[in-house]
């Protein structure tokens, strides 16, 4: 239970408003972080004569399928039962996948599998009210200064299972509308929703005002293509309290890649044996000694990233759609935190190296719609409901699959999309379930799924001119505070984290959203950060936060508080080599974890944010390994290890 005093300190940075809850504006800035759209949306995208018969998968609430043709090539009684026995393996080179003498280890050697293997089911929910509006708040007001950072292990060089996906069988296969996703025995995916949560929905423009009630957005849901993609009920899973450890983590996506997470393309093209070839030599990458531009610590296996990565700059063609009005679509958000989808959308619609105008070329489709843009336009306020949302995702599929037959091929396993909103992971999973997801709120527990969605970076642009401005802080030498945290009281942890560590200890700086300071003497948020061993993440409403991102920009070793997040980039690096990771139950103890890292392994967890610096930088032109290519990157290295021998 917090104080009287921490619940007012928590009350204070929330507004009632219109019944709900809303951000107060930034802690250092105060900027916005929206852009402005145009008023009028289409919602009737898809038009009457393209209304054809949709070829994907249906299934129905026990999990049967419905069509004659895919019981034919669907084993639809498989599941897999993961296996959680990976031990650590004594000599294991985390950065080559071989031991200390030199000797590769086979994927047999290193992962114990289950050969009675049965795939579980992700449930993907029912699209009630309550599913669809249970877990995010508006956040567009957060600014740099109230998300903060992230984490590690006291050990900086933990084990990180390195080796080769192992194909599976052939004949096991997943519907085309069931998410998919390897679970761990005792590791249910559950909601994981806060009761503050289930009682906000987002519904304020920047400036804290209520939106105007679109009227055309009940036509959105009366405009339903015959071209149907049809979302699986199931019955909501039990909540468990189990907590998924990186370790943990690290384990599913090693057996995710050695499990089937989609069907075979129901025809062969020859995109499927470029990514067929690629991941043959990405398994046989040649062990790499030293690279100026990687440093081996940072990565779970750095002979196979950096084959990956060549082989991504020598083949890979991705296809957008053209299709679709702005400002959903084709309209990015360069400003503020959710500036991650926008600036990939930008960037990504300009390249010509890897953007292709022949889809029979494409090995990836580029789904290109803003989830901020979505929710400023559709979202009704008060009606704690996005249906109308997810009804315009929908129709918009309906549009693509009706006028191509490349999302019926694979039943979309190639198609991806990158959003960084909170309610993206929602507003996703019933219809766009075999997509790739790059997602900024990558909950573990909450529908990511390994080996196929991707964690995205959440990333604060401040200045879209200048999207490095302020870049960097002090040596490790020169920083004289331990830990610091300051931010608006979002969720169930924060207030905890405050009423543990506020004005408490002076070596922990733990503050509720700062105030704009000036004068001589007085610190503000980023000074803050720069001067700071430690850089605290602590979850809001959601397990991601700009904080992680942040205090790899300030060069301060992010402490991760956040059960079930999955990192940014998890399929290559290893996080637990430059961050902290504290479980939630840990706050009462973390000066002493944080105390019990030794100064010699904190300096070179700091040498090593430094180093990885250069994954999280946005550039106005990419650069070789920048945000950019590592968030493309993760969609190509999913799909590559997606992909198995017909």
């Amino acid at each position: 239970m917090a104080t009287p005093s921490t619940h007012e300190m928590a009350s204070s940075n929330v507004t009632q408003s219109n019944g709900l809850n809303y951000t107060d504006g930034g802690q250092e800035t105060g900027d916005n972080h929206g852009t402005e759209t145009p008023a009028n949306v289409n919602n009737g995208v898809v038009s009457e004569g393209s209304r054809v018969v949709n070829e994907s998968s249906l299934v129905d609430s026990r999990g049967e399928e419905s069509s004659l043709d895919q019981l034919a090539d669907t084993n639809t009684n498989s599941t897999l039962y993961v296996n959680n026995d990976v031990e650590g393996i004594k000599g294991l080179n985390k950065s080559s996948g071989i031991d200390n003498h030199g000797r590769e280890f086979s994927p047999e050697q290193l992962l114990d599998q289950n050969e009675n293997s049965t795939l579980e089911l992700n449930p993907s929910g029912n699209g009630s009210a309550s599913i669809e509006t249970d877990r995010s708040l508006y956040r567009e007001n957060i600014t740099s200064t109230s998300e903060n950072i992230g984490t590690s292990q006291a050990g900086i060089t933990p084990i990180a299972p390195a080796l080769s996906p192992v194909d599976p069988p052939s004949n096991i296969a997943i519907p085309r509308n069931a998410e998919p996703s390897i679970i761990a025995p005792g590791f249910p995916v559950e909601s994981n929703t806060s009761k503050m949560d289930r009682d906000v929905a987002p519904g304020l423009d920047n400036d804290g005002k209520s939106r105007e009630q679109l009227n055309n957005s009940t036509s959105l849901q009366n405009n339903t293509s015959v071209t149907s993609v049809r979302e699986v009920k199931k019955e909501p899973q039990t909540l468990s309290s189990a907590v998924i450890s990186i370790s943990e983590m690290n384990n599913l996506q090693l057996q995710s890649w050695s499990s089937p997470i989609s069907r075979r393309p129901r025809w062969p093209s020859a995109v499927d044996q470029d990514l067929l070839n690629a991941k043959s030599q990405i398994q046989k990458a040649p062990i790499v000694e030293s690279d100026p531009m990687l440093y081996a610590p940072l990565y779970r296996n750095i002979s196979m990233f950096k084959k990956s990565y060549e082989l991504m700059e020598d083949i890979l063609k991705v296809y957008i759609y053209k299709e679709g009005e702005r400002p959903i679509l084709h309209q990015p958000v360069l400003k503020g935190i959710y500036a991650s989808e926008g600036w990939f959308m930008k960037l990504l619609e300009a390249n010509k190296k890897f953007v292709t105008k022949d889809p029979k070329k494409s090995h990836l489709f580029y789904l290109p719609f803003s989830s901020r843009n979505l929710e400023v336009k559709l979202y009704v306020p008060d009606s704690h409901s996005h249906k109308n949302l997810i009804q315009y995702l929908k129709n918009y599929l309906d549009m693509i699959s009706a006028k191509y037959p490349f999302w019926n091929r694979t039943r979309g396993a190639d198609h991806f999309l990158v959003a960084c909103h909170d309610w993206a992971p929602s507003e996703t999973r019933q219809h766009m379930a075999n997509c790739i997801r790059a997602l900024c709120n990558s909950d573990a527990k909450g529908g990511f799924v390994f080996g196929k969605d991707a964690a995205l970076p959440e990333t604060i642009v401040r200045t879209p001119q200048n999207l490095q401005r302020d870049l960097g802080g002090k040596p490790a030498s020169k920083r004289s505070i331990l830990a610091f945290f300051a931010g608006s009281m979002h969720g169930y942890l924060r207030p905890i984290l405050l009423q543990q560590w506020g004005n408490k200890d002076p070596d922990i700086k733990v503050f509720g959203k700062l105030p704009k300071v000036k004068g001589r003497g007085k610190m503000n948020y980023a000074q803050y950060m720069k001067s700071s061993k430690y850089c605290i993440c602590a979850k809001g409403f959601e397990v991601n936060s700009p904080r992680v991102v942040e205090a790899i920009f300030y060069e301060c070793v992010p402490v991760i508080i956040s059960d079930n997040f999955v990192p940014p980039f998890f399929e290559v690096l290893n996080w637990e080599s430059f961050a902290v990771f504290v479980p939630e139950k840990d706050i009462p103890n973390l000066k002493n974890i944080l105390l019990s890292i030794p100064e010699n392994k904190y300096r070179e967890m700091q040498k090593r944010v430094k180093k990885v610096q250069h994954h999280f930088l946005w550039h106005a032109r990419p650069v070789k390994y920048d945000i950019f290519h590592m968030i493309l990157h993760s969609v190509w290295y999913n799909r590559v290890f997606q992909v198995h021998p017909r």
